[in-house]
Parts: structure tokens; sequence; C-alpha cells
């Protein structure tokens, strides 16, 4: 009987641009070339501007005091979690952090629903990612059986003021949904499954995601439906082309924001203070580590 999970030659080309791509976070760092008309470099000069972007925005942020939360939702491997590394690749991790919450415990799931994701939130300065949000009810509570019916209507019931609440207390907030196809998340899947560098990504909740796809595909639409508003709209990314999702996601949230860059005063590196009686101790040879490499 054949391997379900055999791989065709169009399957391992996907593994192989993955592995590319995984090596390009790298290259991301590092690109100078000159004069270059490739695909891939072209994506690395407009996200190394695209993150220079989003350090005055960062510099904005904490000049005027602003408070900023953005959520990030869509299927399991939808690739969400590459544009977040992607934002905060170059920021300072004390002004933007990501909030990635693990399944409420048994005290947790006693508070007000709210409550665990109000403790995330961002004081005057700072910048706070949600990788996946209070929108779980919406989505995977929903579809998987976490929640009955009547904690699903009061998601909804309280979500909008609740959201109404944050914007009155001087919180932007900006709500994105990354959409993939069904054969782009089923190829992703089979690439996390073959590379062993990303099968921890595989949680048995994502397999059966799989499954049950119709049905996430009915609650993102009630969700989108009943929570689309003018105060709080959603903004679908189409991110079947990772690379593009990530440029055009970072490209759209820079323009929410009146920004500009902030003054620095100018750096004067001190001269080091050198003491003539100061003797410098050997560090023992237990002590260092093995020089394997270089």
């Amino acid at each position: 009987m054949a391997d379900k999970h055999q791989l065709n030659e169009e399957q391992i080309q996907r593994l192989r641009d993955d592995l590319l791509d995984t090596l390009d976070e790298e290259l991301e760092m590092s690109i100078d070339e000159e004069g270059s008309n490739t695909d891939r470099v072209k994506y690395f000069r407009e996200l190394l501007r695209l993150q220079g972007e989003l350090v005055k925005l960062q510099d904005w942020v904490v000049a005027t005091k602003q408070k900023v939360v953005i959520l990030f939702e869509g299927r399991d491997a939808a690739g969400k979690g590459g544009v977040i590394k992607r934002i905060t690749q170059r920021l300072n991790p004390r002004v933007c952090r990501v909030a990635a919450l693990p399944a409420p415990n048994d005290r947790e799931r006693t508070q007000w629903y709210f409550q665990r994701y109000v403790a995330h939130l961002p004081a005057a300065g700072e910048i706070v990612l949600f990788d996946r949000s209070w929108y779980n009810r919406a989505g995977v509570e929903r579809v998987m059986g976490f929640c009955n019916d009547d904690e699903y209507e009061e998601f909804f019931r309280t979500v909008p003021e609740f959201e109404k609440m944050l914007a009155r207390s001087g919180i932007t907030l900006i709500k994105y949904w990354f959409s993939i196809t069904d054969d782009e998340q089923h190829a992703r899947f089979l690439g996390r499954i073959h590379d062993p560098l990303k099968q921890w990504k595989l949680s048995p909740m994502d397999l059966e995601s799989r499954r049950r796809w119709e049905n996430y595909t009915v609650a993102k639409e009630t969700m989108i439906e009943r929570t689309h508003t003018p105060e709080s709209p959603w903004w679908v990314v189409q991110a079947v082309d990772k690379k593009s999702a990530r440029l055009n996601c970072i490209h759209h949230l820079l323009t929410h924001f009146n920004y500009h860059e902030i003054a620095h005063p100018e750096i004067d590196l001190p001269a080091r203070v050198r003491n003539p009686d100061y003797i410098r101790h050997p560090v023992p040879d237990d002590m260092v580590v093995p020089e394997i490499y270089g």
C-alpha cells in the first residue's frame, strides 16, 4: 500500500522552496548585492525598506505614547507567524512584543472570557501583536466544541462593545485575517510532516482542522459578518504567496498611522576609562566553551 504522505515532484519542489524560505531569514540580515534583478533580492530589498519604516513607527509610538494592538487570525499554516517574525525582527522587544497565549487552564476557564487577554494589552508607547486572540472563541472553540452555544452568542454580543472600550481607552486596534486555499494548506501541512525542523508546528488540533475545513470556513464567515464593524474592521490578507503576504501586510499596517521620523540626539561614544592599577584575571580553561568552529 502506497504511503499516503508520499511526495510527488511538485511537492518535493515545494519543500525545497520552503527550505530556501527558511534560509532567506538569514539572508534578509545580510543582502548587499548591487544591480541584481532576481525576485528574491527584490523581496529582500523591499522587506528591509519596510522594516526601516517599522523602526520609524516604533520610535513614533514611543515618543507619542501610542497604544497599538494588532490581531493576526487565520487558518493553521496560513503564514501568520512568518509575518509576525518579519515585523518584530528589527524592533525593540520592550516596545513591540508578541502575545501567543496557550490553551486556558482550569482557573482561566472560569474567568470572564476576555480577562486573560486584557492582561497583555499595551501601556503607552507599546505595540502588542496577538498571534491568535480573543477570536479563538469564534473559530477553534466553536468548531472543536470547546464552548457552548450560549458562550458563543455571548461572545458576539460582547466583542463589539469590548473593542469599542479599547478604542475609547486610546488603543489602536487592527485585525488581520490571513486567507489561504484548501490546496495551499494541504501542501504546507505536507511540508511540515516531511521537514524535521517544522514538525513541532503540527499539533493534533492542526491535523483535525484539515478534516473540518468546511466547518472552519462557516465559522470564519460568521465571525467576519458579525464582528466587521466601522469602528473595528477586518482586513483580509491574501496569503497563498508567503512573501507577497508579508510585504502587503506590513505596507498596509504602516498606512494606519500618520507617523514621522523622530529626531534623536547625536550619540557621542565616551572614551573608555583605563585604570593602571587594574589587572585582568585570566579565565580558567575549564570555563571556556570549546572552539569547534572558526
